[in-house]
């Protein structure tokens, strides 16, 4: 994503400070709403095995909007990443603003497609394995490490990119948009997408099997390990010699042990 032209930045700060802070506030607002409701959605819904949604379908026809349901994330998360895709995402508030609030509106986008996911979803009734006693103690333990990892790893990679806070921010203080540096230390140091390495860590743990967990966790696992190789072309053109040099030393997606910065 790009920074905001000299020309972009002026105009912002022509603007009046009420009418860009409320514009600002009010999409951030709504952004970091919208995540903490897809990530309470996504957890409750994967410790259920899926088994809480709030659609009703039945036989094909539930089927069909499952595979809808989970096929949407990852290829408007993969376009939107795209040089196409973040030129539409900097356009939706024009010159002005769109460049400023296109990482805000690409985060809020990503938690408004995972909280339809789990609320929208038809579950087939069907349990095939239900932790209890002792193995519901573990599977939670492992469910919790997961989690764990992946916070630890969104952390690592920024925070603020990841949940949008940079855009609005920005906007909000009249500058332009300053991206974090290329992620090498933590989780970044033992491997080099640790936060899809997590990601797929959440989906396949916890103590509820279904068919609809099998279903959602084939086709985002699937995500997970080719998604970020068009991320990674993304960097080698923006970090050049610096991001080939991280790919020599770190591995893509198995963590390379005793290295957590």
């Amino acid at each position: 994503m790009t920074a905001l032209a000299p020309r972009s930045l002026d105009a912002l700060r022509a603007e009046p400070v009420w009418r860009r802070r409320l514009l600002a506030g009010g999409l951030g607002l709504l952004t970091h709403g919208t995540f903490l409701l897809a990530v309470s959605a996504m957890f409750l819904g994967l410790h259920d095995g899926l088994t809480s949604g709030h659609m009703h379908l039945s036989g094909a026809s539930a089927l069909a909007l499952n595979a809808l349901l989970a096929l949407q994330f990852p290829l408007a998360h993969s376009f939107l990443l795209t040089a196409r895709g973040r030129a539409w995402l900097a356009r939706l508030f024009g010159r002005r603003h769109g460049q400023g609030l296109a990482p805000t509106i690409y985060a809020w986008s990503a938690a408004l497609q995972i909280l339809a996911t789990f609320t929208l979803w038809s579950p087939s009734g069907t349990v095939w394995w239900e932790a209890r006693g002792s193995a519901l103690l573990a599977m939670n333990a492992l469910h919790a490490a997961a989690w764990l990892f992946l916070g630890k790893a969104l952390l690592d990679g920024g925070l603020g990119l990841q949940t949008g806070w940079i855009g609005w921010s920005a906007v909000w203080r009249g500058r332009r948009v300053q991206f974090p540096p290329l992620a090498r230390a933590g989780l970044f140091a033992v491997c080099r997408q640790p936060i899809y390495l997590g990601f797929a860590l959440i989906l396949w743990t916890g103590p509820t099997w279904t068919p609809d967990r099998l279903l959602l966790a084939t086709i985002w696992s699937a995500y997970c390990a080719l998604g970020p190789l068009h991320k990674e072309r993304r960097y080698l053109r923006r970090h050049g010699d610096a991001f080939a040099s991280y790919q020599r030393d770190v591995p893509y997606m198995l963590p390379r042990l005793g290295r957590v910065a």
